[in-house]
């Protein structure tokens, strides 16, 4: 399509994403036009207003038997985000909700992979992770997803490299298998090195030390730790994640006096 989501994504306010999107219906044709509105009902996900994103995709759903794969794709990606995301509330998720989100993402690879859209593939298949969530689970669809990544040429499968390593390292850390944890977390480090954010960067950072401690290798951990509290308190963005790693590896090497210091950082921030 010609219109530029990413451009016009900000995740981190999806009141000004939703303006953004509204005001390109203006000048949308109209595979462009449904695909905004999902992207609105999006939007509502986020701000966890889930029935009112189910009522802005159930107007895109009439027209879908006349509209492109993409729209196809992104209606069923986004109606399984409805039902299991991140943004949940654990008593929402119930084996209904579960085998509906489960329904839709699966139609939606099914879609993509027809129509070689990769990157609403492995969107998909990472979504699953909130459907299936025992780490076992998280560890295939996240391979799955890893492997459409992979073997596709197309750049925006490539941008999911960071996200799902990270994943895959997640997952692997769950299951106590730290050193393999730490293979992963390493390859998304170098994804977002590749991808020069530098937030990302320190968040990717932040993973690798938390799994070092868990691995005991504390000193290594604890020299990691300390660089990004320098980083986010110089960026104005004091970490209250860098604290509570940083209370914890002063208890496990006895210095309570410093983990006593981080504690009360973390408070401060919250």
């Amino acid at each position: 399509m010609a219109i530029n989501l990413s451009e016009l994504w900000d995740f981190s306010q999806p009141e000004v994403s939703e303006q953004r999107f509204r005001a390109a219906l203006e000048t949308a044709s109209p595979d462009e036009a449904l695909i905004l509105q999902t992207q609105i009902a999006r939007t509502y996900g986020l701000r966890g207003d889930f029935t009112r994103a189910q009522e802005i995709l159930s107007e895109v759903e009439p027209q879908l038997q006349d509209a492109g794969a993409e729209v196809q794709a992104r209606y069923y990606l986004e109606l399984g985000r409805t039902y299991a995301s991140a943004t949940h509330p654990a008593e929402s998720q119930t084996p209904e909700a579960l085998e509906q989100a489960r329904a839709a993402y699966l139609h939606t690879v099914e879609l993509a992979q027809a129509a070689g859209l990769d990157n609403l593939a492995i969107d998909a298949l990472h979504m699953m992770v909130f459907v299936d969530t025992a780490p076992e689970d998280q560890l295939k669809w996240n391979r799955q997803a890893i492997t459409v990544m992979e073997t596709s040429d197309q750049p925006e499968a490539k941008k999911w490299a960071g996200s799902l390593h990270n994943n895959l390292g997640y997952a692997l850390y769950l299951l106590e298998r730290y050193g393999d944890a730490l293979q992963e977390f390493q390859l998304a480090l170098a994804a977002c090195e590749r991808e020069g954010n530098p937030v990302k960067m320190r968040i990717a950072h932040w993973m690798i030390a938390w799994d070092l401690r868990a691995l005991e290798r504390l000193d290594e951990a604890l020299e990691i730790q300390l660089r990004l509290e320098r980083e986010w308190d110089q960026a104005g963005e004091p970490d209250p994640y860098v604290f509570e790693e940083l209370e914890h590896l002063y208890r496990a090497l006895g210095d309570a006096e410093r983990a006593d210091h981080y504690a009360a950082r973390r408070k401060e921030v919250g």
